[in-house]
């Protein structure tokens, strides 16, 4: 089979217009375009009841839940942090005037290795931010007694968490604050978007204020804050979205399970899901043997239209206004990592080309 087009690493999902403008229509006559109206609220409902969440404040992108939080938590101190991850879990840090410090990660789950991260706290250590990799939870019961022994914060990068559950429960009701990215290329999406996720009402209350300028009423303050609501256009686009979620999930599944079954594991590896998890099929990450591999398997499927993403690269300790210590286990990842194409429309007959392209170049 021949590509009549090209392939991506990952694909929007467009729900159908019609359904789309139903609820236009209602923003139309509700004329009320931002600041928490009715399919904002709306859509906030019905998230909690899909996640079996308590609490979720949906905001306008999947970044600045991180930053409320460092504003928060953080107290301009260390914060311990992974380096294999999107650039916005580093950069968000020191945006907000604290100190990355690196620990190195688990080379099979690909998170932050829970083992050593004691060893990097110091007196001057306030939280610890730790990525769900490619949807695949950290450590968390060890995370825990880590912080609560060292009396630390907990924020979890679960960006690509939609639809996660660990040992029976959301994947967002852990750690002290779990943020999620609710981006046009994620599983579930309101075309740019986030949430937060909180448990303790105190804290909930102080974060739900921070994402509107502090507000208490129209002319009071609680305190500091900025704006990171999300608009009626938004809601609207994840209220449709969400009638096809699990549409979108099946077939992302159906995708998965095709590359791993026709794939071969000789010289590549795939992620290893932690146990007790239930997964969301969110990426599909395969690490080759070396760089030199990826980078011919790179070019081979380029030249034939398709276009997979070295996704988390570089190591985020390399990056130029970072300047970490070494991260041998991430950076050799970070070099060898390759996320294949992944989303809804995928077919067989165009993941088996991505096979068979694959394939020969890996045994």
């Amino acid at each position: 089979m021949s590509l009549s087009h090209p392939i991506y690493v990952t694909k929007s999902f467009f729900p159908p217009l019609k359904e789309y403008n139903h609820y236009l229509e209602r923003i139309w006559k509700n004329e009320w375009l931002t600041n928490r109206g009715e399919l904002t609220l709306e859509l906030e409902k019905k998230l909690k009841e899909k996640l079996a969440v308590d609490t979720i404040l949906i905001t306008n992108n999947g970044t600045i839940p991180l930053q409320i939080a460092l504003k928060i938590l953080g107290n301009y101190g260390e914060i311990i942090t992974t380096p294999f991850s999107y650039i916005a879990t580093t950069s968000a840090i020191i945006w907000e005037n604290c100190t990355p410090v690196f620990v190195d990660i688990d080379p099979d789950y690909l998170t932050i290795d829970e083992l050593k991260i004691e060893a990097a706290i110091t007196d001057k250590t306030t939280a610890i931010l730790a990525t769900h990799v490619f949807g695949n939870p950290c450590h968390v019961e060890r995370i825990e007694e880590i912080a609560k022994k060292h009396n630390l914060h907990v924020i979890y990068d679960a960006a690509h968490c939609f639809g996660v559950n660990y040992k029976g429960q959301s994947i967002f009701n852990y750690g002290t604050v779990s943020t999620c990215s609710f981006h046009a290329t994620k599983i579930f999406h309101t075309g740019e978007g986030g949430a937060i996720f909180c448990k303790d009402q105190k804290l909930y209350e102080k974060i739900f204020y921070s994402h509107n300028f502090g507000h208490n009423g129209p002319e009071d303050f609680h305190g500091l804050g900025i704006n990171a609501k999300i608009s009626e256009l938004q809601s609207a686009m994840g209220l449709t979205v969400l009638n096809h979620f699990d549409s979108i999930f099946e077939n992302r599944k159906r995708v998965v399970d095709f590359y791993t079954k026709n794939l071969k594991f000789e010289r590549i590896s795939k992620i290893k899901i932690r146990e007790n998890t239930e997964w969301n099929y969110s990426y599909y990450p395969v690490i080759f043997e070396s760089e030199e591999m990826l980078l011919t398997v790179l070019k081979t499927l380029n030249d034939n239209k398709i276009y997979p993403r070295r996704y988390f690269y570089p190591s985020l300790n390399k990056v130029n206004y970072v300047h970490g210590a070494n991260m041998p286990i991430s950076e050799s990842v970070a070099s060898r990592v390759l996320c294949l194409p992944l989303y809804k429309d995928l077919t067989d007959e165009e993941v088996l080309v991505i096979v068979n392209l694959i394939n020969p170049l890996t045994c």
